[in-house]
């Protein structure tokens, strides 16, 4: 059956009441970081057996077999599968159809289509729990970063969080090796917290080159078409585009919808930015006073109706693909240029 967010994580905590988990969808980070909640789940001491698609291809009883056994030494025990895909299906059908399946099993998938069959069989199955992750986005990806900055003895202010999130694009993955490197960078460990700031990670992280997104969200926000042309194909060259690119802007327009409602509602427009404090980032705090003057609210509201819009039809089967993205931002880039 399909799982949301809090299903899943209650299920986490007794997975063994569950047959099996299926973890999809384009975080493929995310997804292992709830693979590996089973073993915390159950244990330092469960033992865990992997597995991939081609091995239980090649032996569908296999992945039954192993939910059936017993840990040699009497103790807790999980399957994962990594990585698993439809060549999986007849295992799982086994393990459904088994009489009993004592140990928990977790599949990691990517992306799967709504036809796979891997994903028709887990959504059908009332002993599974079927759940799709996506990249954190807005609050989600601040929290997330400051959640697993603790874990390597950083504290963050939401500002430098969101910097982070940004600059990894939202992948956990990278986002946990920028982290490690900046704990080494100032001898952070749990148990000796250590707060960075800016000035760390324009020292030791991804350089600006790398995956830094400010440049594009400047040029769509103030309405420099030739700067937006010369950044989609930066960024296109590092294997950056979609879906990363629309959430980047959305965080500016619903900063820039927030701000603008406060100086509709009769603030001065100098007042409402000194306000706002860390939540803007320093240097980028020019750019969005420029901004902050010159949209109003309707037009904030009509970029932001079109990006969500866009977003969803990225993620729908068939839907928009990198180039329609950046056909989005250059009509939203456009409209800011008229504003000038």
């Amino acid at each position: 059956m399909k799982a949301n967010r809090g299903q899943i994580d209650r299920a986490l905590k007794a997975p063994a009441e569950t047959r099996f988990f299926l973890f999809h969808g384009p975080d493929e980070a995310g997804s292992r970081a709830l693979a590996r909640a089973i073993g915390a789940a159950l244990g330092p001491e469960a033992e865990r057996i992997d597995l991939s698609g081609a091995d239980l291809k090649n032996d569908p009883a296999r992945l039954a077999d192993e939910a059936a056994s017993i840990s040699l030494f009497g103790g807790a025990r999980y399957i994962l599968v990594d990585p698993a895909g439809d060549e999986s299906t007849a295992a799982v059908e086994a393990l459904i159809e088994a009489p009993s399946a004592g140990n928990p099993v977790a599949l990691v998938a990517g992306a799967l289509k709504p036809a796979s069959r891997l994903l028709k069989l887990a959504l059908a199955a009332p002993s599974a729990l079927a759940f799709a992750s996506y990249a954190p986005e807005g609050r989600d990806a601040d929290r997330l970063v400051i959640e697993m900055a603790r874990g390597h003895g950083l504290l963050l202010r939401p500002d430098l969080a969101r910097r982070i999130a940004e600059g990894c694009g939202g992948n956990r993955a990278v986002i946990e090796l920028e982290l490690a490197k900046y704990a080494l960078y100032v001898d952070a460990q749990p148990g000796a917290a250590k707060e960075i700031d800016h000035d760390v990670v324009d020292a030791v992280g991804a350089t600006a080159e790398e995956g830094d997104l400010s440049r594009l969200v400047e040029s769509v926000g103030s309405g420099d078409p030739a700067a937006l042309e010369a950044e989609l194909t930066r960024l296109r060259s590092e294997g950056i585009e979609g879906i990363p690119l629309i959430r980047a802007v959305l965080r500016r327009m619903f900063l820039l919808a927030r701000l603008r409602a406060e100086v509709e509602a009769g603030s001065n427009p100098a007042a409402v930015m000194a306000s706002a404090g860390k939540a803007i980032f320093w240097k980028e705090k020019d750019a969005v006073a420029a901004q902050l003057g010159r949209w109003r609210a309707p037009t904030i509201a009509r970029g932001i109706s079109r990006l969500l819009d866009a977003e969803r039809q990225v993620k729908a089967s068939g839907g928009l693909g990198a180039v329609a993205v950046d056909e989005e931002l250059f009509a939203i880039c456009r409209q800011a240029q008229r504003l000038r």
